[in-house]
Parts: structure tokens; sequence; C-alpha cells
């Protein structure tokens, strides 16, 4: 286990106008983020930038993963409201781009898929332009019907976080699956060829440069496009200790690898997160597709 904090991860938490004005709106609408709950390092940066990452489906996960800060417990019944407040926080926001992930909820029959579909008709109404990102547990009841029900919703990009290398899934993700964290970008694909697709994955938890390219590859063989590489951080006592801080060259060593496997757009660096800069990533990649 590292002792020492690099100072590469060493980064300024001040709070300022914007960012208490977007988590105000966030409380008084009732809303989740997985920012908040997830204790991200990110969060005043992008509440300042008047954005977030919008969790639905409750605070409670049915699952207890060891890398996250997100409470488990038995959920509550579905908010019915909740897609709606969630359109006028992002109408309020004015936001070009939102992301909404959730709580595994594996106590409903659908597992949250229909909530999903709900959210996604909600934000289409908000605006024709608004480019919508999901992020989903992997749906191990019926993976299949979800997927369809969220694409035939029309979300712009799908996203599932792969998280880790198969090797810590017991110990990192033990409801988790790493086979069926795959094949839902097979099912994604096999219902469309336009969606993109996306996954990320913590580096720093003990795994090995050939575990994280041989994910690597299996992402891009199951037809992933854009890939996110970040640093776990212990956000709290009860969490995984970090086995290493990652360096920044070799969090750009793998972009370089990635981007050689052919995906199309890499975000690869210690504050990395699913999420963030999302808008930016999907404007990045729109203009080097142009060239091309």
């Amino acid at each position: 286990m590292p002792r020492r904090f690099p100072d590469w991860l060493k980064k300024n938490i001040a709070v300022g106008h914007e960012a208490r004005r977007t988590e105000a709106l966030l409380k008084d609408l009732g809303l989740h983020t997985i920012c908040e709950s997830g204790r991200c390092p990110n969060r005043d940066e992008c509440y300042s930038q008047k954005t977030a990452t919008f969790m639905v489906m409750g605070e409670l996960c049915t699952r207890s993963c060891a890398y996250c800060s997100v409470s488990t417990g038995r959920p509550e019944a579905l908010d019915l409201d909740e897609p709606k407040r969630l359109a006028q926080a992002v109408k309020r926001l004015a936001l070009e781009h939102v992301v909404v992930t959730s709580v595994s909820r594996d106590d409903l029959e659908d597992e949250g898929a229909g909530h999903f579909v709900h959210v996604i008709r909600e934000l289409k109404k908000v605006s024709t332009d608004l480019i919508i990102e999901i992020l989903t547990p992997e749906f191990r009841k019926n993976q299949k019907k979800a997927v369809e029900l969220i694409i035939d919703a029309g979300p712009h990009i799908f996203n599932h976080n792969t998280e880790t290398v198969p090797s810590l899934y017991k110990r990192v993700r033990p409801q988790g699956a790493y086979e069926r964290s795959l094949q839902i970008f097979r099912e994604i694909r096999q219902r469309s060829s336009s969606i993109l697709t996306k996954s990320g994955l913590m580096l720093g938890l003990g795994e090995t440069r050939e575990e994280v390219l041989r994910v690597l590859r299996d992402l891009r063989n199951v037809g992933c496009d854009i890939l996110t590489l970040g640093q776990y951080l212990q956000s709290s006592s009860l969490g995984l200790p970090v086995e290493e801080y990652v360096h920044p060259d070799v969090f750009l060593n793998y972009k370089n690898e990635a981007m050689a496997m052919g995906f199309s757009w890499v975000e690869s660096a210690p504050f990395v997160r699913s999420s963030f800069h999302a808008k930016e990533t999907f404007e990045l990649m729109k203009s080097v597709i142009r060239r091309e």
C-alpha cells in the first residue's frame, strides 16, 4: 500500500458561488448525484461549471461494491416524479450534455431499465439538441430486454463501467461478473450499430499492466467506442485501500495503447472519471471524426 500522497493528486477544493448554487438547486428539486454520494474529487469543479452526474432511483444501492461510497440497503419504491424533476434541473442549468446514472436496483423486476426509459423520454422534451448519456448497471436478470428497452428510448451514449480487471472482481465487485459486463456491449451492438458505447476502469487497485491491456482489448472486441481510465481513491475508511498511485505518464501510455487499438476517444489521467468532462470529451471526439 502506498504511503505518500503524490503531488499530482493534490487538488484545490475551494467551493465557489456557482458550486453552491448548483448544490442548492439539486437539493431544492430533491435530486441525487453520484458526485455527492460517491464522494467524487471533481464534485466542486463540476458544480462550479453548473453540471453534475445525476443518480436516479434513490440513494441506497442493493449491491456492496468495495470501492464505492454509495450506501447499501433496501431501497424505497421508485419516485415516479423523479424523471420530470431531473428534466427541470437540466433545463434550469441550461445543460447541453447530461449524464444520468443509477444505483443498482436488483430488487426490481427490470432492475430499473424502465425508469431509465422514463428519464430519457422526459429529457428529450427539454431540447432536441440535448445529448443524453446514461451509465447503467449490467442488468443481470434480463440484460437483453433491459438493453432493448433503453436503446429504443434513444440515448446518444450508453456507458457501462467494467471498473477493474477480472482477477480483482471478487474483491472489488463481488456481486458483478466480468463476462456479464462485456455482454452488455454485445447486446447494445446487436440492437444498434450507431449508438456510442463507453466504459471505464479504475487503476491502482493491484492490477498489472497486461491485465489492463487485456481488458482494453476485450472492450474493443465487443464494440466499445469511448474509454475512461482514472486513479482509484479511497473515499472512506471502509473502502478498499489504494495499492498504487499510478503516475500520469503511465496513464498517457495507456491512452496511446488504447487509441492504437481503435477506440474513438480515450480520457486517461488520475482525476478522470467516467462522466468527468463528458460534454468536452464528446465534442472533441466529434471534431476528430469530422477531420478524418
